[in-house]
């Protein structure tokens, strides 16, 4: 399985978030130090909001935080948030997909894929100390 660009997006924010220790921190912070755009991740980060898993608090001494501790966001609750549950393969027009077994294959193969992210925190992948402290340096271009 293939995750989309938004998925890893919002996985690198996350984890981003976790390793900041609760600081506040802003959607330039997060674009800059993993270098991708700040527009596509403000769209990325007010889905995650609405979501429940990043809490925005605007103003000056605002910024962006998980909503809960990162012990208690798994991996595959992202992944099902941002990809959705659309079937890997469509099977709609094709000629053998009454007799065929595949779709029972590839879901069960998704199911074990999905089970596998499911026992996996933010927590877990954030986990090294000092590891990501190079991301927290941005340099203010004002």
């Amino acid at each position: 399985m293939k995750l989309s660009r938004y998925t890893d997006y919002a996985l690198r924010a996350l984890i981003y978030l976790a390793a900041s220790d609760g600081r506040m921190v802003s959607i330039r912070q997060i674009a800059e130090a993993h270098d991708i755009s700040q527009n596509h991740l403000m769209k990325i980060v007010q889905d995650l909001g609405g979501a429940g898993f990043i809490r925005s608090t605007r103003g000056r001494q605002g910024g962006l935080q998980l909503a809960r501790p990162a012990t208690e966001i798994t991996i595959g609750q992202i992944v099902r948030h941002t990809e959705g549950d659309d079937p890997l393969v469509d099977c709609s027009t094709c000629r053998i997909a009454q007799g065929c077994g595949l779709p029972a294959v590839i879901s069960e193969a998704r199911e074990a894929f999905m089970g596998v992210l499911d026992t996996c925190r933010i927590s877990d992948v954030a986990r090294v100390p000092g590891a990501f402290a190079h991301l927290f340096v941005v340099q203010d271009r004002s």
